[in-house]
């Protein structure tokens, strides 16, 4: 009973982490160690500090004021500022649906083949995939999506983990890691956009307007402060112990043998001489499993935005919100129907979560500011001076980030 109670207290916690570390997370942690091995660590570390910032303030916002964001931005700022993230945020994350059923079917397909001569086909795995998340869905309450969410993570951080311990470099090589260094670029590809690919899968600006909803959700008052503290903090560690976890075992593999990663399904292949079928069993069990726990509140993203914005209490059995998670789950069928490469669609979606970010830093530090918002629990000189960093780090992230899609888009 202590157990289950410990996880429901974290269930907040868990659910942004799930949906943090999914298949674009993989591939961005595998290519930066498979590329350059350790060396890129502090990216992941400074990127899971900034995130537990901002998941911990925005909450603290929500306890304060009784107000999700989006209502909050539309009250207090202006209606366009919500209707923008609302429309921002959807574009974002249909590039993400696009890209990780394409990505799981492939990796399924390609690992089906140690069983079936030819493998089964990625249409039917993204099919199954996309049944299971909108039976899921169906269920109507966020609390049994928070529990599904809960199993299927703690799948995906013990694969991940156990790869960890079965491949982990050097620990000598970690620890250089966590000193602050751009590598060289290679092969034409530039490490700025990798670094900006891995911050970017991390810091989501989604991620902390979600927050607020999610606080509301779990009943929290503003005397679970140190709770939702907690609950930050946890989310924000295991998403810096899995995702180092990712990139060791590329490094401890792939890098070390000189080869480099040009896409996640490449692992399937590449690593098996290499690590041995079992690892590559546990990767590939839980590349599946950080694809479904993002995929879910990929698909589930608008419904809540929309409820945000008119503060609803949230219902997923709506008619309307079942039909558009419906069409929302179909855009998985796009890379196994038509045998895509969603490489424009997703250099659009990074595009807009690079523009997203530094505003959603410039909107709560405007409303965290709001005396007549937060009273006594404004923010002070310390928090004002560690968002204005956050902002300048936001702001170079983003123009790293044109900076590498507008060259690979001259490429295309």
């Amino acid at each position: 009973m202590k157990f289950q109670n410990l996880v429901k207290a974290f269930l907040p916690g868990i659910f942004l982490f799930g949906y943090t570390v999914g298949t674009g997370s993989v591939t961005a942690m595998a290519k930066a160690g498979a590329d350059y091995g350790m060396s890129l660590l502090w990216t992941i570390l400074l990127s899971c500090i900034i995130t537990f910032i901002l998941i911990h303030l925005y909450g603290k916002f929500a306890l304060v004021t009784g107000e999700t964001a989006l209502y909050a931005f539309k009250k207090h700022i202006h209606p366009l500022v919500g209707i923008f993230f609302i429309i921002t945020l959807t574009a974002h994350v249909c590039g993400s649906i696009i890209g990780v059923m394409g990505i799981v079917g492939e990796v399924c397909y390609e690992w089906s083949k140690s069983f079936v001569q030819s493998g089964i086909q990625p249409i039917y795995f993204a099919i199954f995939f996309i049944l299971l998340v909108y039976l899921l869905f169906l269920q109507g309450q966020t609390r049994v999506f928070e529990k599904v969410l809960a199993f299927i993570v703690a799948i995906m951080a013990i694969c991940f983990l156990v790869n960890f311990f079965i491949l982990m470099p050097p620990p000598l090589e970690m620890l250089k890691g966590l000193i602050p260094q751009v590598p060289e670029t290679q092969a034409g590809e530039s490490s700025f956009l990798v670094i900006a690919s891995m911050v970017g899968t991390t810091v989501f600006s989604g991620l902390f307007i979600l927050r607020t909803t999610l606080v509301q959700e779990a009943g929290w008052t503003f005397k679970d402060l140190k709770k939702q503290r907690r609950d930050a903090m946890f989310s924000a560690l295991m998403m810096f112990v899995v995702s180092a976890s990712i990139m060791a075992a590329a490094a401890g593999t792939l890098h070390t043998n000189g080869i480099r990663l040009d896409n996640v399904t490449q692992m399937i292949g590449l690593m098996e001489p290499l690590a041995g079928f079992i690892a590559v069993s546990i990767f590939t069990i839980g590349l599946v499993a950080a694809g479904i726990s993002s995929q879910f509140p990929n698909v589930t993203l608008l419904p809540w935005l929309l409820d945000d914005y008119h503060q609803n209490k949230p219902n997923m059995k709506r008619t309307k919100y079942r039909l558009i998670v419906f069409v929302l789950s179909l855009l998985g069928l796009i890379v196994p129907v038509f045998q895509a490469k969603p490489i424009a669609i997703m250099i659009i979606s990074q595009a807009f979560g690079a523009l997203i970010l530094p505003v959603t830093v410039a909107c709560i530090t405007y409303l965290g500011n709001k005396k007549s918002l937060m009273g006594k629990h404004a923010f002070t000189w310390t928090t004002n001076l560690t968002l204005f960093l956050i902002l300048i780090f936001a702001v170079i992230m983003s123009y790293m980030s044109y900076s590498g899609l507008w060259d690979t888009m001259k490429d295309l």
